[in-house]
C-alpha cells in the first residue's frame, strides 16, 4: 500500500474535490488520481474518469482532462492549481 494508511486517507480526500485555478476559474472535480508507485508520488489529477478503450484515447484524455500535480499550489477545502488543464505529458 502506498505510504501506509495515512497516505491512503489523504489520497481518498482528494476524490471529488473541486479544482480551481489561482485566478478563480473552476476546472472540475478530481475524478481519478495518477500515481507513480515506484516513487510514491501523485503525478496527475484527472477531471473525468478514465473511460478510454485504447492507448491513444488514454493519452488524449490525460492531455485534455487532467492537471499535473506539480502545478497544485494548495489543497485545503478545494484544490488550487497554477495552470489550467495540462497540455503536456511527462
Amino acid at each position: 500500500m502506498l505510504g501506509g494508511d495515512g497516505m491512503s486517507m489523504r489520497l481518498s480526500k482528494l476524490y471529488g474535490m473541486d479544482i480551481f485555478t489561482d485566478s478563480g476559474k473552476f476546472l472540475g472535480k478530481v475524478q481519478e488520481i495518477v500515481l507513480d508507485l515506484e516513487k510514491g508520488v501523485v503525478l496527475r489529477l484527472l477531471l473525468e474518469p478514465i473511460s478510454a478503450a485504447n492507448k491513444d484515447d488514454v493519452t488524449r484524455q490525460l492531455k485534455e482532462k487532467s492537471v499535473l500535480y506539480k502545478s497544485v499550489k494548495s489543497v485545503e477545502d478545494v484544490v488550487v492549481v497554477s495552470k489550467p488543464v495540462s497540455v503536456e505529458l511527462e
